[in-house]
């Protein structure tokens, strides 16, 4: 069932005790659309918890300066920015299933929920939270604006990238009006580094090869960099942008070793190649120029089923 923002409000309204699940290998989109709609439901009183299969990367602890834990049998399940049953993650895959209301902006999205609230044209989730926060007639305080503006700006790679639109700034203006302190949010996720991450991307930079006359550029994170670097799995957001910040390369790729095998496939495409539709061949989705898919095989496998299926949709062009 597809639901309208305000069809979205009424049904938060009329439930209780929220299970709200984030996406494995969570961002700040669907972390901050998740603690986001928490503080919106605490405001009308309600029971919620956010979780997620994976553990939350130490820079958005922010997020959660107002939040607390609440013990409750769930009544509802929420999901957000989620767009498949895969990305739910190994601890939360039995709710897969049995979601009451998915709130997604992802186009690739499987309608899994009983019911969907879907905006492809959407920055990121996060804006269209905001929409459902003011239709749900919660009033918009720090908590909630530190949140949604938190994955605005990391979908949007800090307001940089095609998706951004006129309403994205203004939405954005709007969440700055709070007092929330903006400049800091930015800084966290973009411009701050620790020493061993810094390590890592020398050792991911050194692994980088190029195919189609350099107009594809491929990095591997394994888990023995990650060893060498003592840099934690949940901590390597940002480092599939790096191929596609080389001049001259149109689809940058990042295979990232899981610990129990096989391989995560990051996406990153100029207006010439569709991510979204050369992941979804592999069984993924995601964005035009933001996708990823799973390959359950060994490196070098790994990156010939890539290339294969990128040379496939894109060969002539490339």
């Amino acid at each position: 069932m597809n639901l309208s923002i305000c069809e979205t409000a009424a049904f938060l309204r009329e439930h209780d005790r929220f299970l709200i699940i984030t996406h494995a290998s969570p961002d700040g989109d669907t972390l901050g659309s998740g603690f986001g709609l928490w503080y919106a439901l605490h405001a009308l009183g309600k029971q919620a918890r956010v979780v997620c299969s994976d553990e939350i990367p130490q820079k958005f602890g922010y997020l959660l300066s107002g939040y607390h834990e609440e013990v409750f049998t769930p009544e509802t399940i929420v999901a957000v920015d989620l767009a498949a049953e895969q990305l739910f993650g190994e601890r939360l895959r039995p709710y897969a299933d049995k979601v009451d209301l998915c709130i997604d902006h992802h186009p690739s999205n499987t309608r899994y929920a009983k019911r969907l609230l879907l905006e492809p044209d959407s920055a990121a989730t996060c804006e269209m939270m905001l929409d459902v926060v003011d239709a749900m007639e919660v009033a918009l305080d720090s908590n909630i604006a530190r949140c949604l503006y938190t994955g605005l700006s990391t979908d949007t790679g800090c307001f940089k990238y095609a998706n951004v639109t006129p309403r994205t700034h203004r939405n954005a203006a709007r969440l700055m009006e709070t007092g929330i302190d903006c400049a800091t949010i930015n800084r966290l996720m973009f411009d701050t580094k620790t020493r061993n991450r810094l390590k890592l991307e020398r050792m991911v930079l050194e692994s980088i090869e190029y195919y189609f006359d350099g107009r594809l550029a491929l990095i591997a994170v394994t888990q023995e960099m990650l060893r060498k670097s003592g840099v934690p799995e949940n901590e390597t957001e940002g480092i599939a942008s790096l191929p596609r910040q080389i001049e001259g390369v149109d689809v940058g790729v990042m295979l990232k070793e899981k610990e129990n095998g096989g391989y995560k496939v990051s996406l990153r495409t100029s207006e010439s190649v569709n991510a979204s539709e050369v992941c979804s061949t592999l069984g993924g989705g995601g964005h035009m120029r933001a996708a990823g898919c799973f390959l359950p095989l060994p490196l070098e496998e790994a990156k010939l089923r890539l290339l294969e299926a990128v040379s496939a949709a894109y060969g002539e062009k490339l």
